[in-house]
């Protein structure tokens, strides 16, 4: 099983949208994949069609006494390869009583073993999360238990800002999050960039598409594309749109890059 965190620094970088379709993509090879969405904004869940506010990611943080979390975690079944932990709408507010609380971004890490065979974790052979735009506790704790951890951005003079910004709290947090008795940090997850809405012929994404090629980080880009807003509001997976003969003649370049690109995450 392999953990994969979408995370990023900054929102309109289109995260949400790739960790769906990513995960779309990984159902369609007949994997089982398991999403968590630890973005309090909840897009993802509502793509996925549920809006419930009970039995949510919020129930991960049982263990901190001061939230009082009596329910427990529900894993929705979306479809015959993809279940969803929901969202929470209040996420935020309840991270602010965690501030001062030990173990604060090591929750998900316990939950995952305290719960693995009751919730029968290890049928699933991925783990896609999504988080909200910043480096919050929960997004720490997405972070704690990856293998990946998987940054968009889209051509623009602030990225390599955000690049550095999102390296340096992952590797504070690497320092931060040691096993005393084996002087090893909790925090293993290789950090991979991507280009994300890449435009075909601006001058901004030609140079953007040309300064990525030279750097080991990012390990691909994904194109702007219409296609890409249809399937968030359709709330149909990109590679859904394949069966649709009409639409994947005209888009088979687009499909073909697609692809490709999500096949570099998973090699990553």
């Amino acid at each position: 099983m392999e953990i994969i965190t979408f995370a990023a620094v900054k929102g309109g970088v289109g995260k949400t949208t790739l960790s769906y379709n990513f995960s779309g993509y990984l159902s369609d090879l007949g994997y089982k994949v398991l999403m968590i969405d630890l973005d309090h904004q909840c897009n993802l869940s509502q793509i996925l069609g549920i809006y419930d506010q009970k039995n949510t990611v919020l129930s991960i943080f049982e263990k901190i006494d001061a939230l009082h979390i009596e329910e427990k975690v529900k894993i929705h079944r979306i479809n015959n390869n993809i279940d969803l932990i929901s969202g929470f709408l209040r996420l935020d507010e309840y991270e602010k009583h965690m501030s001062t609380t030990d173990g604060k971004d090591m929750q998900l890490y316990m939950w995952l073993d305290d719960y693995y065979e009751e919730y029968n974790i290890g049928q699933y052979d991925y783990i896609i999360i999504d988080t909200h735009p910043d480096f919050s506790t929960s997004t720490r704790n997405a972070i704690v238990v990856s293998h990946k951890v998987i940054s968009p951005n889209k051509p623009s003079g602030f990225s390599d800002d955000s690049n550095a910004n999102i390296s340096y709290r992952i590797n504070k947090l690497k320092k931060d999050l040691i096993d005393f008795r084996t002087r090893e940090s909790y925090v293993t997850a290789k950090l991979f960039f991507v280009g994300n809405m890449v435009k075909h012929n601006t001058k901004s994404s030609i140079n953007f598409k040309k300064s990525i090629e030279n750097q080991e980080d990012y390990i691909t880009y994904f194109p702007d594309k219409e296609l890409i807003t249809r399937s968030v509001l359709e709330k149909k997976p990109i590679v859904s749109f394949k069966q649709e003969p009409s639409i994947y003649l005209k888009e088979k370049s687009f499909f073909h890059q697609f692809i490709k690109s999500c096949e570099a995450i998973k090699d990553a």
